[in-house]
């Protein structure tokens, strides 16, 4: 994807997300942050029985990318294994965001995807039973 196309992209998922949003009934829900940037994300999560997550909203402020971020990890991931997203890497995000675009910003563009991976852990720690924001 050339610089442009990438610019595009971001700015269409920062302006039109389609996973923002509280989940008050959320089997897991955790608070990241890049405390430098402020840039600030919290991922929650509802988990089937056979551990795909069915449903991925996030909450947050920050920069367009790690608000875009969030919005692309959570449309990639709902409906994957926590498996899956336990083993997706980092760089996958970044090339999917456009390298060219976020690699100046590699913390704003992972948070997200750190964050959601932290959920996963807290969800198997207490095993999805109501856990709070985890900090």
């Amino acid at each position: 994807m050339d610089r442009q196309t990438a610019i595009e992209y971001l700015l269409d998922l920062y302006e039109n997300p389609t996973h923002r949003g509280e989940m008050p009934d959320a089997d897991t829900s955790v608070k990241g942050g890049n405390p430098g940037c402020g840039d600030i994300v919290t991922i929650h999560l509802k988990v089937d029985e056979d551990g795909t997550v069915k449903e991925i909203r996030f909450e947050g402020e920050g920069c367009t990318i790690s608000q875009a971020a969030a919005e692309m990890v959570s449309n990639r991931m709902e409906g994957a294994s926590l498996e899956e997203i336990e083993t997706l890497s980092q760089d996958i995000i970044i090339d999917e965001l456009g390298r060219e675009v976020v690699i100046s910003r590699p913390r704003c563009a992972t948070l997200a995807l750190g964050t959601l991976k932290q959920a996963v852990q807290e969800y198997k720690v207490n095993k999805g039973h109501g856990t709070r924001v985890a900090e």
